[in-house]
C-alpha cells in the first residue's frame, strides 16, 4: 500500500480518516449475516461506504480537509483504488486490534502536520456533512470529540493532540466501548465534546433504522419493496422468490419462517430475512414494512406467485390519478371443484374495492405510514386495512394475476373456505371480539 507520501499535503490542518475493510462476503458486517446472508451483508456494506465517502468528500471539498482511507483486507492497492475511486488517499491499517490501528492512524496524521483529526467508520447511514463540521468546530475548544452510537459504540472520534492512552486497554467486543474511552479521557484530563447520538448498522435489529435514513430512502426512490410473511414452513417460497426477483423489485423482505431452510432460500434470491417472535399475524407485515426503504410496498403471501413484471405493474397502477392502492387479479393454481367460481367471486369482490390478501396488496409507502399500517390482532387485517385504505382513494385491480396456492381451498373445500372468509369479515364489521374471530378461523 502507499506510504506517507500519498497525496496528503501537510498544509491541510484538518484530517478525516476513514477506517474501512475491503468488501469481501463473509469478512464485513458478519453480524448482519442472519438477516442478509454473506453476499447481502457485503452489498449493504458497500452502500454504507459509498454514503460515507459522499459525505466526507463533500465536507473535505467545503472545508479544505485532507481525506484518507485506511483499509484492511484489500488484496492490493489497485483493488482498493477500483473500489474507492479517486479523490481519497489510501493506506493500509497495519496490524493489531482496533485500538492499535486507531492510534497508529491518528499519530501519523498529527506527525504529518494535521492539527485536528477525525476518524470515521462506515457504519452510520445517518452521517451528514453537518456532523463533520460540528466535530471540527468542537475540536477548536476540546481535546476530544465523540459521535456516540446509540448501540454503545461511536461513529466518529476526533482529537487535537496525541492521546495514546485513549485507545489502549479497550475491550472492543463489548457494548461499553464509548464508556471505556471516556473513562480513559478523564484519566488523562482531556476535555470531551459530544455530537448527537446516531444509529449505526451492526445487527439485524438495526435494519429498520437504516431503512428510515435519507440515504436508504434515496436509494429506494421509485423502487418496489416486496414483503413476504412466512408464518411457518413455506414449500412454495423458492418459486415465489424467483417470480418476485424476475419482476426486478428494489428489495425483498422475508419475515418469519420456522423452517431453518427459509433463510437459505431467501439469501439465494438476495432477500433480507427479518425474524418474527411469533408465527403469523400482522406483526409479520408491520415488522417487514419497517425494514423496507422502497417508495412502494407490495405485501405478498409466500404461497402466491406474482406476474413477471410485478414491480412495473405496481408503479404503473399507483401512478393513476385517484388510486390509493391496488391488487393483482386472482388465479388459483391446479384443478379442483369450484376453482373457477372462487376466482370469479374474489375478482368480483376486488372490483368492489375489497381484494383478498392472496392477490397481493400494494400501495405507496407514504400512504401506508399515513394510515398507520396494519392494526388488527387476528387475520382479518386485510379487510380492516383495506377499509381504511378506501378513505384515501380507489383500490385498483391489476390486469395480470397472482397465482395462489390451491392447498387451502382444497383442504377445506371451496364453499367452506369462502363462507368462513365471509363470516370472519362480517364478524369484524359487527365488532365481534378478535379472540372470537380467531376461534372461528381455527374452527375453519
Amino acid at each position: 500500500m502507499p506510504g506517507p507520501a500519498t497525496v496528503i499535503r501537510s498544509a491541510m490542518r484538518k484530517r478525516v480518516i476513514l477506517l474501512l475493510t475491503f468488501p469481501v462476503p463473509g469478512a464485513v458486517k458478519t453480524r448482519l449475516g442472519p438477516a442478509l446472508g454473506e453476499r447481502g451483508a457485503c452489498a449493504l456494506y458497500r452502500r454504507l461506504v459509498a454514503h460515507t465517502l459522499r459525505v466526507t468528500q463533500a465536507f473535505a471539498a467545503e472545508s479544505g480537509a485532507a481525506l484518507e482511507a485506511r483499509v484492511t483486507g484489500e488484496p492490493d492497492e489497485a483493488a482498493a483504488r477500483a473500489w474507492l475511486g479517486e479523490g481519497v488517499a489510501i493506506r493500509g491499517q497495519g496490524d493489531g486490534d482496533l485500538g492499535a490501528r486507531l492510534e497508529r492512524a491518528v499519530q501519523a496524521a498529527l506527525a504529518e502536520g494535521a492539527e485536528t483529526v477525525a476518524v470515521v467508520g462506515a457504519d452510520c447511514p445517518a452521517l451528514t456533512t453537518g456532523h463533520m463540521a460540528a466535530a471540527f468546530a468542537q475540536l477548536a475548544a476540546h481535546d476530544i470529540v465523540v459521535g456516540p452510537a446509540i448501540n454503545g459504540g461511536f461513529y466518529l472520534i476526533g482529537v487535537r493532540r496525541a492521546l495514546p492512552a485513549l485507545f489502549r486497554g479497550i475491550r472492543w467486543d463489548e457494548r461499553e466501548v464509548l464508556a471505556q474511552m471516556l473513562a480513559a479521557a478523564r484519566t488523562n484530563s482531556a476535555t470531551v465534546a459530544r455530537l448527537p447520538a446516531l444509529h449505526t448498522l451492526e445487527v439485524p435489529a438495526d435494519l429498520p433504522a437504516w431503512a428510515r435514513t435519507p440515504a436508504a430512502r434515496a436509494a429506494g426512490r421509485g423502487g418496489v419493496s416486496v414483503v413476504i410473511p412466512v408464518p411457518g414452513e413455506a414449500p412454495r417460497l423458492e418459486a415465489a422468490l424467483a417470480a418476485v426477483r424476475a419482476g426486478r423489485p428494489h428489495e425483498i423482505i422475508v419475515v418469519g419462517g420456522t423452517d431453518s431452510r427459509v433463510a437459505e432460500i431467501a439469501w439465494r434470491h438476495e432477500a433480507t430475512v427479518v425474524p418474527a417472535p411469533r408465527a403469523g399475524g400482522v406483526g409479520h407485515l408491520n415488522r417487514g414494512a419497517a425494514s423496507t426503504s422502497g417508495e412502494f410496498l407490495l405485501f405478498l403471501p409466500a404461497g402466491s406467485l406474482p406476474p413477471p413484471d410485478c414491480a412495473a405493474q405496481v408503479r404503473a397502477i399507483l401512478a393513476r390519478p385517484g388510486v390509493a392502492a391496488g391488487a393483482f387479479a386472482l388465479a388459483i393454481e391446479g384443478e379442483f371443484r369450484g376453482r373457477r367460481w372462487i376466482e370469479r367471486s374474489v375478482n368480483r369482490r376486488a372490483r368492489r374495492q375489497l381484494p383478498c390478501g392472496d392477490q397481493g396488496i400494494f400501495l405507496r409507502r407514504d400512504t401506508f405510514d399515513r394510515i398507520g399500517g396494519f392494526s388488527e390482532a387476528v387475520n382479518v387485517e386485510d379487510y380492516a386495512f383495506l377499509r381504511r385504505l378506501r378513505r384515501h382513494g380507489v383500490i385498483a385491480l391489476a390486469p395480470a394475476a397472482a397465482a395462489a396456492d390451491a392447498r387451502r381451498w382444497r383442504g377445506l373445500g371451496a364453499l367452506r373456505t369462502t363462507v368462513m372468509n365471509r363470516l370472519v369479515s362480517a364478524g369484524y364489521w359487527l365488532r365481534v371480539s378478535p379472540a372470537r374471530l380467531a376461534l372461528w378461523q381455527g374452527a375453519g
